[in-house]
């Protein structure tokens, strides 16, 4: 198989592997070009790998991270050719994904440590918040358990419309409001009505001002305490929806985020309209927190539990036998 050369017949391609159809053949050009007429891994094809990376939003800090590791490994093996390149590569992308916590599953259909499990769902207007709860309502629901949502994002106009059509969509029930109610309010009446009715998983939308207002910050921090206040140790999951196509701006986004709530996972949505998808990598890595779904498409189903090991499998293809 040559170098960076695998590639599938479209009918054999899985979503995921589809999604990332961009992503793959603008980093594989870049690294066909990086590489060619090179026998061995040196100096000058790191710094082009090193440029590749960057170009391809994997981020700074990560890929002076790979660099040093690959660095590491030509030193000690003395001859690294630019055909293991790709398998080095490989493994070392993989090791720097987060799995996800055995008591945040991220399978829809695993035992939940919690019932109700209360999962906050944040992110900026536009990156496809309300979008991916209803696609995990959908798969929840699929998988046999019971769904309850609410509206706490009282602030946009139409957003409770938005999410009470997903909702439909996905066959589940809804707590809701009227536009401008306290959005703690909200969350703490569809907590009250989980624990009344059975329900067992709770997926609460909230407002997605810009990430660079404060008192947006502070009002996440206060529906996350009203929670806790109903259910002890809700939310058990807050969920950051970034936007992959976005690049950089996800992780500035991500990181602001993150200092204002606990965010525990990671929703990456339209990897399937970009050749960004390196931000998928760098985003896990420089803040610590898995991926835990990606969404490769617009339908209902379009939206995959992260495995890392598809992942990296859907960048480089699926290793030779």
């Amino acid at each position: 198989m040559a170098l960076f050369g695998f590639k599938r017949k479209k009918e054999d391609q899985t979503d995921l592997e589809a999604g990332l159809e961009k992503t793959r053949t603008g980093l594989f050009d870049k690294l066909k070009t990086a590489v060619a007429g090179k026998d061995t891994v040196d100096d000058e094809v790191l710094d082009d790998l090193e440029e590749v990376l960057v170009t391809s939003d994997v981020g700074v800090n990560t890929t002076i991270e790979i660099i040093k590791r690959i660095e590491a490994r030509v030193a000690r093996d003395k001859y690294v050719s630019t055909r293991d390149l790709q398998e080095l590569m490989r493994g070392e992308i993989a090791d720097l994904l987060l799995s996800n916590a055995p008591d945040r599953p991220a399978d829809f259909g695993a035992p939940l440590p919690s019932t109700p499990h209360v999962v906050m769902v944040v992110g900026v207007n536009g990156v496809g918040k309300t979008t991916s709860i209803g696609k995990i309502a959908h798969h929840y629901k699929q998988a046999g358990k019971s769904v309850l949502l609410g509206a706490a994002d009282t602030f946009r106009a139409a957003a409770t419309e938005q999410l009470d059509v997903w909702a439909g969509r996905a066959d589940v029930e809804i707590v809701k409001q009227y536009q401008g109610a306290d959005p703690a309010a909200v969350a703490f009446d569809t907590l009250a009505a989980a624990k009344a009715r059975g329900f067992e998983v709770v997926l609460i939308d909230t407002a997605g001002r810009l990430h660079n207002q404060v008192g947006l910050m502070d009002e996440l921090s206060k529906v996350r305490r009203v929670m806790d206040r109903q259910v002890d140790g809700a939310p058990h999951e807050v969920l950051l929806v970034l936007d992959a196509s976005t690049g950089q701006n996800a992780m500035r986004q991500a990181q602001a985020f993150t200092e204002a709530v606990d965010v525990t996972g990671l929703v990456l949505t339209k990897l399937d309209g970009t050749a960004k998808g390196g931000i998928v990598i760098g985003i896990s890595n420089e803040l610590q927190i898995p991926v835990k779904y990606i969404g490769v498409g617009e339908g209902i189903e379009h939206l995959q539990v992260f495995d890392r090991a598809s992942f990296v499998d859907a960048l480089f293809g699926t290793p030779a036998a």
